[in-house]
């Protein structure tokens, strides 16, 4: 790798980095700029799913908590705007490697000009894109899927990149919990004594829900955004090949 190609390579890397864990908005408005000037990446629609399940996933884990919906959409609420810096930066990656996969962009190529004569792929805005009825293509997603996770069972890159960003941005505010919620009042009536008494809700965890909580955000995080990555490398491989007919 060359000088040159090294200092890009941790420019980019960086400016991940800020934008990740420094929430620095102008990181990431560079960073699209660039892969989008410099390596003529355009396409960029991250679908911002993973909120969602990490709510449904909470409330589960807080199956017996009586206010499991309260906490698991207040946690929801305060981790958002990190989950889709996280979910953004995984789709950046996945577009990345499929966009520049020359190997698998020919083998995507070969089929489309197969299905689909050469003029008509030059009227096509989408190819395999979404909805694949085509079994060969089907066949090449699939595998191509099987190569990002036979490379992240080696490399363990999203399980590492998951878990560092846990650790620094998400846990600090799962244990601090109560203090980004906002209270409600809970009204207690003695039946005996006739008297009530009002009080604030307390929606701080013990450690051991902490812990329950945080591993399932975690193991939501890792599966939804493996998924991001693989079907932003598909949706790479056939815009790369649709650039070819422009």
């Amino acid at each position: 790798m060359s000088t040159s190609a090294i200092k890009l390579w941790e420019l980019y890397d960086g400016l991940k980095n800020q934008f990740l864990f420094d929430n620095d908005i102008n990181s990431i408005h560079i960073l699209l700029s660039l892969y989008d000037l410099e390596e003529n990446i355009s396409n960029i629609y991250p679908k911002y799913i993973c909120s969602k399940n990490i709510r449904h996933r909470i409330k589960t884990v807080l199956n017996n908590n009586e206010n499991k919906d309260i906490i698991a959409q207040s946690i929801t609420r305060i981790i958002h705007d990190d989950i889709n810096r996280i979910e953004l930066c995984f789709y950046l990656e996945g577009y990345k490697y499929g966009f520049f996969n020359n190997n698998w962009v020919n083998i995507i190529e070969k089929r489309a000009l197969e299905v689909f004569n050469i003029e008509k792929i030059y009227e096509q805005n989408y190819l395999f894109h979404f909805n694949i009825k085509d079994k060969k293509a089907k066949g090449i997603r699939n595998s191509i899927r099987k190569e990002i996770d036979m490379k992240e069972n080696r490399d363990k890159d999203i399980h590492k990149m998951v878990n560092d960003f846990c650790e620094k941005v998400i846990k600090k505010k799962i244990i601090n919990l109560d203090k980004y919620v906002d209270k409600q009042l809970k009204l207690d009536f003695n039946i005996y004594n006739q008297n009530f008494n009002i009080k604030e809700e307390c929606y701080k965890l013990d450690e051991t829900h902490i812990n329950k909580v945080y591993s399932a955000i975690v193991q939501v995080l890792t599966r939804n955004l493996k998924n991001i990555y693989k079907d932003a490398c598909w949706y790479a491989l056939n815009d790369k090949v649709l650039k070819r007919y422009v």
